[in-house]
């Protein structure tokens, strides 16, 4: 889909939450017809920045990683094709479940597992389910997408709820999982670098992207030089659920760098929507930066399972 990133998303809560206003009473974040109504107003706003590729028609509905994304990638659009989106097909959202935690304070969140219509719905491979986390941070803010997930229909996980229906957040300290929220991304973009911590499981968002990074190091005469930073400040921050067998489910951020080199007489190739977003000019190299969002299950015990990632290109310099 045109300005959507292509990757996925993990959840977590603000350690201690933020009283604002002596809000110290803890009552669900949404009712669930305040969810529905945001869930509307992002498909609305969304579906007509996407058309006339317009990052203005949507910013007030995007934050986080999910915002810097699709508002870098519809502003390269915008530039590359200023007549808008000539293959626009808008996003539908429906069949809604809403998973809303009781917690004090600000910011306040929930996730939205929706279907949508860009996937195949036979129960296959292909049929997914999108989880879509917003966040507002004060009484006088409007509700914001800030984390998008994409996982198989069999592999959203049932989560905690008290009798009444609603979640249960996870604090992003919390001492009882093998690794607290608020130290995934740190963790997460170090293992990236050099393997350690050695707590994740192997998989395609883990030990195989750290093997295709390796194995494409090197190409026709291009040396690439990858670094990792993590990303968790403000609407970046991990947000967590607490799931039925008592994991975490942990939405978290990062950025991405891939500096890459040529050797005298070597072009480096470069896409339209590359081109937009530059800075500087190509001569020996070019770097690319990427913002993602990734989801993970964090057990007590055990490796921490990156299920999803969800990755945009936010700019590229050229030297």
């Amino acid at each position: 889909m045109a300005g959507l990133a292509t990757a996925t998303v993990l959840t977590v809560t603000a350690s201690g939450c933020v009283t604002v206003h002596g809000e110290r009473e803890v009552v669900p974040s949404a009712t669930r017809a305040e969810a529905a109504r945001a869930l509307t107003a992002f498909t609305d706003a969304y579906n007509k920045a996407d058309k006339a590729y317009d990052p203005a028609l949507d910013a007030d509905r995007v934050t986080g990683a999910f915002g810097a994304t699709t508002q870098a990638g519809f502003s390269a659009r915008h530039v590359t094709s200023p007549g808008g989106n000539a293959r626009y097909s808008p996003l539908e959202l429906t069949g809604a479940a809403y998973t809303i935690p009781r917690q004090a304070g600000w910011p306040r969140w929930f996730v939205a597992d929706t279907d949508s219509n860009r996937d195949q719905d036979d129960q296959g491979p292909g049929d997914t389910r999108w989880l879509l986390l917003f966040i507002r941070t004060g009484p006088q803010q409007g509700w914001k997408l800030a984390y998008l997930s994409i996982l198989g229909v069999k592999d959203v996980p049932a989560f905690a709820k008290d009798k009444d229906g609603w979640a249960q957040p996870v604090r992003a300290d919390d001492p009882s999982l093998a690794l607290a929220p608020k130290d995934l991304s740190a963790g997460y973009t170090s293992y990236l670098q050099s393997g350690k911590p050695a707590v994740f499981a192997d998989g395609g968002h883990t030990s195989g992207w750290r093997e295709a990074r390796q194995k494409n190091a090197v190409r026709s005469g291009r040396v690439s030089q990858f670094v990792d930073q993590p990303l968790s400040e403000g609407d970046f921050a991990p947000l967590g659920l607490r799931t039925a067998d008592g994991h975490a489910l942990v939405f978290f951020a990062a950025r991405h760098f891939e500096r890459q080199t040529a050797a005298k007489g070597v072009r480096l190739d470069i896409t339209p929507d590359e081109k937009a977003m530059l800075t500087g000019q190509v001569t020996t190299s070019l770097t690319r930066e990427w913002v993602s969002n990734e989801l993970a299950l964090v057990p007590a015990q055990g490796a921490v399972v990156v299920m999803d990632r969800v990755q945009g290109l936010v700019a590229t310099k050229g030297e």
